[in-house]
């Protein structure tokens, strides 16, 4: 993995993935790395295995379905905000199969081949999550945001 800044204001910083980078521990490493406390991001590349997850309201879970074949990352989204003094990432992806069908859902793991290209950009606001018990995630507290 590697990475710059490529802009000062906002602060923008290019993130390059490689064979076998895992893009969750890449994406908190350089949010601590760059002391982002609030950004968000878009990727394009390609996966060798993702995890996709789909959030079961009822039961307050994700639902999680594990693709290992070689993928194309089609689109990757998501923000990095806190949750108390820890980064929390929240990202959906849609990735391609060779047969030129699609899988998407919430990010919950993705490994690298050959390489993922990550933009992030530094938000103004430091955006803050707060555990909603109703739905049973963190959800970011726009009153809690400084």
């Amino acid at each position: 993995m590697k990475t710059k800044i490529i802009n000062q204001n906002p602060k923008t910083i290019a993130l390059i993935c490689d064979t076998g980078d895992e893009v969750l521990s890449a994406l908190k490493k350089t949010a601590e790395e760059f002391c982002l406390a609030a950004c968000h991001f878009t990727a394009i590349g390609a996966f060798q295995e993702v995890t996709l997850g789909f959030f079961d309201l009822t039961k307050k879970e994700y639902k999680k379905t594990v693709v290992t074949e070689q993928l194309e990352v089609l689109s990757l989204i998501g923000d990095i905000s806190l949750d108390g003094d820890k980064r929390q990432i929240h990202a959906h992806v849609v990735v391609g199969r060779a047969d030129m069908t699609t899988r998407g859902g919430h990010l919950i793991n993705g490994v690298v081949r050959p390489t993922l290209e990550v933009i992030l950009v530094e938000s103004p606001t430091h955006l803050k999550r707060r555990h909603n018990a109703e739905v049973g995630l963190a959800l970011i507290d726009l009153d809690a945001s400084s």
